[in-house]
């Protein structure tokens, strides 16, 4: 998993704390900071930041020029938990077969 932080919002001037990259607790994820907000712009930043914001994309797909088709996507994050959590137990249970 590859958490993306962004300054969103005018209190963001530094990367991301030690305390809140702790909400993450998991140590399989890895967590950048995008201070340019790059991967905000590949995944459709138009008007403004893409934020709060889960995708799930197929195994073995490379970003190219943007992203790969996800299999799920959805914001807020929090609303999002159990279609992840859906969407990922799919993707593992076809490429166990």
């Amino acid at each position: 998993m590859f958490v993306i932080w962004e300054p969103v919002l005018p209190t963001d001037l530094a990367a991301p704390s030690t305390m809140t990259l702790k909400r993450i607790a998991d140590t399989r994820a890895s967590q950048y900071w995008d201070k340019e907000h790059l991967v905000s712009k590949s995944i459709g930043e138009i008007d403004g930041v893409v934020w709060d914001y889960v995708a799930v994309y197929p195994p073995g797909k490379l970003w190219e020029k943007g992203p790969p088709q996800s299999v799920y996507s959805h914001d807020p994050v929090v609303r999002a938990i159990d279609g992840t959590r859906e969407a990922i137990q799919k993707l593992l249970r076809e490429n166990t077969k």
